[in-house]
């Protein structure tokens, strides 16, 4: 027998390498195969729900990086509730409809003209489903659970017919009405846009200042007198049909080279140095509402402009006076409908010109700008004309500009029930305080939900018109419509006449030979997603209405959040929804947002393949995702490096514990030396930080506690003088089983804690374990203990950790001076105050093993040497470290003057001799 026979070192099949990419997928199938996600739904059948309904991602591409940040939060959200006392299932979803579906057919070459309407969807459909199965693999793979074989999918027949029901129920309400109005739309797409699909870019747009001429001056104002608008869109002047002024303005009557002009009185410096005049006289000074009903000459067509007042008119920029288009703007359709002007908008679904604007007929708006002002010119209408780079809004699909455009459309009235969205909206906790604000004033400010589109795939409108053209929604066509579409899908509504989608026998007053037809225009892609509180909250008999919870980027407060919010309102009376979280954008390693012409993309599967789900779930969990937060490969090669620290601590500690029982060699807590006792203190002070994060959705708290438990207290103290214990006392020692029972009570809850965020690691810990519960998906998360007269024992400690800072410090020094090579090599002598001394003496534990010495000697502060440059001087105690004198200890490899030699083994140190002649005899046999 040799001395290293004597010593307890264990090994273990747990590697040190994780292998992720390629360990992982056996794992997620072996899951699947013993259906553990159900078997953890039935253990919480009875328990109290929590629902995260799941915002639908749209199915169209593999998944990226924001996509992973999303679901897997959810992913770590319901495993965490379901490990909780809580039965929290997972219904994932997907949005099926809208452009960028037909647009990917366009791009594969699809010729739509060349096929029906029903024939067309059929593809879209197909291409949709195959989408969905695409990026299901993706989720998948990421080791999230749920109920994949039955997801939400909104192209689905039962979803689509609830939607109808949601669409009724509006409608019966009142909230549903066809009006002309201009709205947001987008000549690319051909369609009309939510201002949720609306994004902003810089544009650079020309700056024109146009002279109306007067022509019903009220006797205040003479023809030869001309009113000044100014507008950043020359191509919306053939529709002007007025000129808006602020009632309550003064405005000034100026006489500048040769010509009189009326601004705003407060403008006219400005507006004198913009158009360059030199020679300004002050006429005269009106009230705006002295000019209301003026007309004035369209400065190229043949028609009046009149002078209408509108609260809308500021000085915040042009002259006071605002060019008003009622089929372009907003505010300008408002302030128009005082006086009862016409609603005209001579441009086409395509954004071209129609035979309403003479001279432009097939124009498309934008080129139009240059052959207006070439007309202003000719009329000298035009005083200036410079450009500026400003932001416009634009399609957040075709990335192209957008306009305002009046069409009629299908609405959803806002106004109606204003106020109950609002009440709703506080009765919310919203998880980011400033969320509730954010929507609250998008609610209050929003106009009319343009609810239709003019495509092909999507939901279609259940609208008929009689042969006078009203429309007819009743409950009787509602509930028939949803009864076919439940049955046949939606794509029935394109298949089949007006006549055949009705109820037998249907008749109205507003078809009385019973002709019918149907509206052609789908709803929008947000009243799709935004009805699932009906179509899966409602349906599903393991889910529950509202919803605890939805989570999602930033972008939904304009998008699902309030989409679903109006629906739910509208017909329920109360939000879908009981607290909402929502999480910032993934931008790369400097801060830039992610595109393929940056070439700054990071593809998660792509990680996954190199590093494993776990490393990119890893990384999600050390962001604050509230923000926008960063990735690129160097971030996750530090996240990965923080895994392997993790991951290597928990390796050690399975090694040390092969040979320990916990039913036979366990020692309880009053039975631990007090160092053990702190460490059991230390683990439980972070269970109860970990499980308080996890309660607050603070990934990040979670991530740098457990880090800094398994660097800090286990790693640095804990760990680094256990092999002293565990390799060198007698494998059945008190000492040596107490520190097993730490490390074994350390797996276990540190596994349970991070199963929601790498259950992949998780469960490859949870096999090495004596543990009941066959995988950690299925256990409980770990209790915070209640330990007596912990308190004073975690102080005593923790002042002990603060000298023991100090040893480290001067065993350092004494490194960096050549004194000492390792720890183990020290003699170390610590001049203490008679506070420290009761201190150290109280600590019922081997000083020198835990500081890693050869030997620790205690004196008086009092007698500490003088000018000694050797000593190093802190608060209550001076510290001297000496190299030891002595032998090497052939077994524990301390430093000692007072060694046995043994004949044939060498020499031993007393604690050693001892423990081989009592547990090891045959040593000395040799």
């Amino acid at each position: 027998m040799e001395v290293k026979d004597t010593l307890n070192l264990l090994k273990t099949k747990f590697p040190m390498r994780a292998g992720l990419p390629n360990k992982e997928p056996d794992r997620q199938a072996e899951w699947e195969e013993l259906n553990i996600y159900e078997k953890r739904q039935e253990l919480n059948k009875d328990k109290k729900p929590f629902v995260l309904h799941d915002g639908p991602p749209f199915a169209n591409g593999n998944i990226h990086m924001g996509h992973a940040l999303n679901k897997v939060s959810k992913d770590i959200i319901v495993r965490y509730k379901s490990m909780s006392g809580f039965r929290a299932p997972y219904v994932p979803g997907w949005d099926t409809h809208g452009l960028p579906i037909e647009q990917a057919l366009t791009n594969a070459g699809v010729d739509r003209k060349s096929m029906t309407t029903a024939e067309y969807r059929k593809l879209c459909e197909e291409y949709a489903l195959e989408q969905v199965d695409t990026q299901r693999a993706d989720f998948k793979r990421l080791g999230v659970g749920g109920e994949w074989e039955h997801p939400y999918i909104t192209l689905n027949k039962e979803y689509e017919a609830e939607q109808i029901k949601v669409f009724g129920k509006m409608a019966e309400k009142g909230y549903i009405y066809r009006g002309l109005k201009p709205i947001y739309w987008s000549p690319s797409s051909e369609s009309s846009l939510a201002e949720a699909e609306i994004e902003y870019k810089d544009v650079k747009s020309p700056n024109i200042y146009v002279a109306f001429p007067v022509k019903d001056g009220k006797g205040i104002l003479d023809e030869a007198t001309s009113l000044i608008i100014w507008t950043t869109t020359p191509w919306t002047l053939p529709a002007n049909l007025a000129i808006a002024l602020n009632p309550e303005f003064d405005y000034a009557v100026l006489k500048a080279d040769g010509r009189k002009f009326v601004v705003a009185s407060k403008m006219a410096e400005e507006v004198a140095e913009t158009l360059g005049w030199e020679n300004v006289e002050l006429i005269k000074e009106v009230k705006g509402s002295e000019l209301d009903r003026a007309t004035t000459q369209h400065p190229f067509y043949d028609r009046e402009s009149l002078v209408i007042m509108g609260d809308h008119v500021t000085l915040e920029s042009g002259t006071g006076l605002v060019h008003t288009a009622p089929g372009h703007g907003e505010e300008d359709f408002i302030a128009a409908q005082q006086y009862g002007l016409k609603v005209l908008s001579p441009v086409d679904e395509k954004g071209c010109f129609t035979k309403e604007a003479p001279g432009l007929e097939g124009v498309f708006y934008d080129d139009a700008n240059k052959m207006i002002t070439e007309w202003l010119k000719e009329k000298d209408a035009l005083l200036k004309i410079d450009f500026f780079t400003h932001s416009y809004p634009h399609d957040w699909r075709t990335k192209k500009p957008v306009i305002y455009r009046a069409t009629p459309q299908w609405f959803a009235s806002i106004k109606d029930f204003r106020e109950d969205i609002l009440d709703s909206i506080q009765e919310v906790e919203w998880l980011q305080p400033w969320g509730m604000q954010r929507i609250y004033n998008m609610v209050r400010d929003r106009g009319d939900w343009v609810i239709s589109r003019q495509r092909a795939w999507g939901v279609p409108l259940p609208i008929f018109y009689g042969e006078n053209g009203d429309a007819i929604i009743t409950p009787e066509t509602i509930q028939h419509v949803s009864k076919l579409f439940a049955e046949h899908g939606s794509n029935v509504w394109f298949e089949r006449e007006a006549k055949d989608l009705l109820p037998e026998g249907f008749e109205s007053p507003a078809s009385p030979n019973g002709h019918f037809t149907k509206e052609t225009d789908i709803m929008d892609v947000w009243f799709d997603s935004g009805s699932s509180h009906q179509a899966v909250l409602k349906t599903r008999d393991n889910l529950t209405f509202p919803a605890d919870m939805y989570l999602e980027g930033s972008d939904q407060y304009r998008g699902w959040f309030n989409s679903s919010l109006t629906t739910s309102v509208a017909i329920n009376g109360e939000a879908p929804y009981r607290s909402v979280l929502s999480q910032g954008f993934v931008l790369d390693g400097e801060g830039r947002k992610m595109s393929k012409s940056l070439g700054n993309t990071i593809v998660p599967n792509k990680v996954i393949k190199q590093m494993g789900a776990d490393i990119v779930r890893l990384w999600v969990s050390s962001v604050d995702a509230q923000a926008d937060v960063r990735v690129s490969m160097e971030i996750l090669k530090q996240v990965s490096e923080v895994y392997r620290k993790i991951r290597n601590t928990l390796r050690f500690l399975i090694q040390n514990t092969e040979d320990f029982s916990y039913a036979e060699n366990n020692v309880p807590y009053e039975e631990l030396r007090t160092v053990d006792q702190y460490m059991m203190n230390r683990l439980n002070k972070t269970v109860s930080n970990v499980l308080e994060a996890y309660d607050q959705y603070d990934f990040s708290d979670i991530y740098k506690e457990i880090n800094q438990f398994c660097t800090v207290d286990m790693s640095n103290f804990y760990v680094n003088f256990s092999k002293d214990v565990l390799y060198i006392d007698a494998p059945d020692a008190h000492s040596r089983r107490a520190m097993q029972s730490v490390f074994y009570q350390v797996i276990v809850k540190l596994t349970k804690l991070l199963t929601p965020i790498i259950p992949h690691t998780a469960e490859e810990l949870w096999t090495y374990l004596q543990e009941e519960e066959a995988y950690a998906q299925l256990t409980e998360m770990p209790q915070v203990e209640d330990y007596p007269g912990s308190e004073a024992l975690v102080e005593k400690w923790d002042q002990f950790m603060d000298l023991r800072d100090h040893i480290l410090k001067a065993n350092e020094v004494a490194r960096e001076n050549k004194i000492i090579g390792k720890d183990f090599e020290a003699d170390t002598t610590l001049y203490a105050s008679g506070e420290v001394q009761k201190l150290l003496e109280s600590l019922d534990t081997n000083l020198r093993q835990i500081l890693i010495a050869s030997n620790i000697t205690i004196k008086n502060l009092s007698d500490k040497p003088e000018d000694d440059d050797r000593v190093l001087d802190f608060e209550g105690l001076s510290i001297k470290v000496e190299h030891m004198e002595g032998e090497v200890c052939e077994r524990c490899r301390i430093t000692s003057p007072d060694l046995i030699e043994v004949e044939g083994v060498g020499k031993l140190c007393h604690r050693c001799h001892h423990i081989c002649e009592e547990h090891f005899p045959e040593l000395f046999e040799n």
